[in-house]
């Protein structure tokens, strides 16, 4: 199939197309400058020139496709609630386009969406006032779409896409530790992150083009919860480091926009989404890769994947 991908340069994106070709589909990407344009004609790639807020462009993208992976999303926490419009749109746009012709659609959305403190499962209902709540208005675009003939499915990633070359929420964490001189969780840290290797996260998002019913929702899980503390433990241990806790009244100042994200309790299960696609996450959990010490080398940037 030929399918249009959003954020094919990303930390993800750049995986996802590599898994896409691997599999005999060609891969079309949008690309927002010419610089990106290149990295894709290198990597194989047939560039399609836009951006994520040219709505016209993604569905031109989306029109002479099979299929649409969408996963480009502006991560600007200081915006967060225009980032999530920006996304509706760009969805409705994308969607839109596929109208009645029953091809894939994909989107990312997070296990965040869901209510906090218990485990999250694929069916469960939306959470409006959830750290990742402006995401919501995409997922139930997509609901729309679903019964005008897209067959659309959400892929929910956990808060931790690790692996080598992430530069999201962990490697935050490590650049907060280096900074502050501790490796520090908010409260009692028990509060749990679930997680999933970057290579196992791009292989459901490959099975979710190929076998997705409309209207399904997946959740990208190996770890279903991995608890703060053992994160900031780890942490400690490799850069030699003090591991405290901060109260909560406490932790905006230490953590800064993270803070949200760190304090939530969101344990997450993949079981349904695992036996709907034949998919097993293979790749190694994120306290054994964080214990692999890629992470430690000085070059994490403390900025959320795109």
């Amino acid at each position: 199939m030929r399918i249009f991908v959003t954020g094919a340069t990303g930390y993800i994106g750049s995986a996802l197309v590599k898994e896409l070709i691997g599999a005999g589909h060609q891969v079309v990407g949008l690309a927002r400058s010419g610089e990106s344009a290149q990295k894709l004609v290198a990597a194989g790639i047939e560039p399609h020139l836009g951006a994520l807020n040219d709505y016209d462009s993604l569905r031109r993208g989306a029109a002479a496709s099979d299929g649409v992976i969408h996963l480009a999303y502006n991560h600007d926490f200081s915006a967060y609630a225009t980032a999530g419009e920006t996304d509706r749109r760009a969805v409705e746009a994308l969607g839109t386009a596929l109208i009645g012709s029953d091809r894939p659609f994909v989107i990312t959305s997070g296990i965040t969406v869901l209510t906090p403190g218990r485990v999250a499962h694929e069916g469960d209902a939306f959470d409006q006032k959830a750290p990742s709540a402006p995401r919501i208005p995409s997922e139930e675009v997509m609901e729309r779409l679903a019964s005008q003939g897209v067959r659309t499915s959400v892929v929910r990633l956990s808060p931790s896409v690790h692996g080598e070359g992430d530069y999201a929420f962990v490697p935050t964490l490590i650049g907060i530790a280096r900074e502050k001189g501790v490796s520090a969780y908010v409260g009692n840290g028990t509060n749990r992150w679930s997680a999933i290797h970057r290579l196992d996260a791009v292989q459901l998002f490959r099975l979710a083009l190929e076998k997705g019913t409309a209207g399904a929702k997946f959740h990208g899980v190996a770890d279903e919860g991995v608890p703060v503390r053992a994160i900031a433990e780890v942490i400690g241990r490799h850069l030699h480091l003090p591991v405290v806790s901060k109260p909560v009244e406490e932790a905006a100042d230490h953590f800064g926009w993270i803070s949200a994200f760190l304090s939530v309790d969101c344990p997450a299960s993949s079981a349904l989404t695992q036996r709907q696609l034949g998919w097993t996450p293979s790749h190694p959990s994120l306290l054994a890769d964080l214990e692999q010490g890629h992470y430690f080398d000085g070059k994490e940037s403390g900025q959320l994947r795109g």
